[in-house]
């Protein structure tokens, strides 16, 4: 006989993610009760992962149980939040104990990091879902929207652009095994939320935002917000060398044919998504302290643009020459 749904919980969800002061009651009652100061804003956020849909079925369940903490902390990242707590509604077709197992490593090797506790949430059968909400903390006022950019701004981005694509279609297109696809998977599978330089962040950061659905869609949100354009030069987009090296294996695809000015790992960078790499806008003038967290942090940033007068995205090439970039990326629906 299986596990029951509270034995299930006890077992694997009841001790997972940091042990934190502020939370009076956690797993196992009705709902939780948590302290919060007086000096600060709460920053919540909600993402729902579907088997097929935001991960390939066959994806390792330690895997899951990580990725979908990382996404979930990327979006505090972007508002330069402090992550505190986080629920768990976990669809399961079954409660099979090694899966669970798995599953609880790959959250707990992230949460334990960020200092996160699973502070309640749900289990129930049905095709694998998993909702994740997070919760974190401001200071008061200090919350970094997408609606602050102002022309003549600088625009950054951390990491590197078009990994997660880049995994993505290394899966799809026949699952191969070399150095360069192994880390396009890892890249798609465990991102790295930009935690530390987000927080670090707060008082330079004109507009933030993570690259989930592709670096034109979101920063695309970034300009429509705050009401300006973008021009991104391309040479200066950060590419890694699996990256370079595989990409024109999927340049041919629909969704990138179009950027034909590009390169082939530009237009992967352009227009996939699942990166969650923070792009953000600053004032010229702290160009030096963002290069000293860059360093501080071990966080790669690039400036890769300017906001500028006017509406949309445009990219320039190398030689000068423009290139119109629609504002689009993954879509939901």
């Amino acid at each position: 006989m299986g596990l029951s749904e509270f034995a299930l919980i006890d077992h694997f969800f009841r001790p997972l993610g940091a042990n934190r002061d502020d939370v009076v009651i956690g797993v196992g009652d009705d709902a939780a009760v948590l302290s919060c100061a007086a000096d600060r804003q709460l920053v919540a956020a909600v993402d729902t992962l579907v088997a097929g849909v935001h991960f390939p079925l066959d994806t390792a369940p330690g895997d899951i149980g990580y990725k979908c903490l990382a996404v979930n902390l990327s979006d505090l990242a972007a508002m330069g939040a402090e992550p505190a707590w986080a629920t768990l509604a976990l669809t399961l077709p079954e409660a099979d104990e090694a899966w669970l197992a798995a599953f609880a490593q790959g959250w707990a090797d992230l949460a334990r990091r960020y200092n996160v506790a699973l502070v309640g949430g749900d289990t129930t059968r049905g095709p694998l879902t998993v909702s994740v909400q997070v919760m974190g903390f401001v200071p008061s006022g200090c919350a970094v929207t997408r609606g602050g950019a102002r022309p003549g701004d600088d625009i950054y981005a951390t990491g590197t652009l078009g990994d997660g694509y880049g995994g993505l279609r290394c899966i799809l297109d026949g699952n191969r095994d070399d150095e360069h696809s192994r880390y396009l998977r890892q890249r798609l599978n465990r991102p790295t939320p930009r935690i530390e330089l987000g927080l670090a962040l707060r008082g330079i950061a004109t507009a933030m935002i993570d690259v989930s659905d592709g670096l034109a869609a979101d920063l695309g949100h970034i300009v429509e917000q705050s009401g300006c354009g973008a021009r991104i030069e391309l040479d200066q987009l950060p590419l890694s060398t699996a990256l370079v090296r595989l990409a024109a294996d999927f340049a041919q695809r629909p969704e990138l044919s179009r950027l034909e000015q590009a390169t082939a790992a530009q237009r992967c960078a352009i227009i996939g998504g699942d990166d969650y790499e923070l792009c953000f806008t600053a004032p010229p003038g702290h160009a030096a302290a963002i290069e000293a967290l860059s360093h501080r942090i071990d966080c790669p940033v690039t400036r890769i643009g300017r906001v500028v007068e006017g509406v949309g995205l445009s990219g320039r090439t190398a030689g000068g020459d423009s290139v119109p970039l629609a504002a689009s990326g993954y879509r939901h629906f």
